[in-house]
């Protein structure tokens, strides 16, 4: 009787470290594997408005369909600093590229996103800041593989995640967005 029952864990550990184990790390490996192809999409995806000075309904499509082909669903966040250039503010001080006298205010995902439907084209000038931050929405094999066996569970755990930003450096042509 003992015999039959080590005979059985035996079993069962086996087939844990020769199915279970190598899925994790494939499952792992895949995570990795997504990680990287959405960092480098988002990171190009910015300096092409960074250097374009420009959104196309395009390029966003594309971007999305690139992150969206490593098998995630993704929420992709965008923000656009827009350079206020009011020059007459202060007549003493009419020069907009003085460090402190320039304003930004903020544009969100929504806000590109309805602009982009529209014109199909979002434009930035010169000096504007842009970000854009993506996090997968699904729960990976891996995730699931890791919350069975270590129950690490939550709302806010995503494994594939990327953020990229900075300064506009051309002024894009097209429709204005006022």
């Amino acid at each position: 009787m003992s015999d039959t029952f080590i005979t059985v864990i035996a079993i069962f550990l086996a087939a844990i470290l020769m199915f279970v184990f190598p899925l994790m790390a494939m499952s792992d490996q895949t995570d990795s594997v997504s990680q990287l192809a959405v960092e480098t999409a988002t990171k190009e995806f910015v300096d092409d408005i960074r250097s374009t000075g420009k959104i196309t309904e395009d390029n966003y499509t594309k971007y999305v369909q690139t992150i969206g082909a490593t098998g995630n669903t993704y929420n992709v966040d965008m923000e656009v600093k827009v350079l206020d250039e009011n020059i007459g503010k202060k007549e003493a001080q009419v020069e907009s590229k003085k460090i402190g006298e320039n304003v930004y205010y903020s544009e969100y995902t929504s806000q590109i996103q309805d602009k982009l439907k529209n014109n199909g084209i979002y434009t930035l000038k010169e000096g504007d800041i842009v970000s854009v931050s993506v996090k997968n929405t699904n729960t990976t094999l891996s995730q699931q593989l890791k919350n069975f066996f270590y129950t690490v569970v939550g709302n806010d755990t995503y494994t594939v995640a990327a953020e990229a930003g900075g300064v506009v450096t051309a002024t894009g042509s097209g429709l204005s967005n006022f």
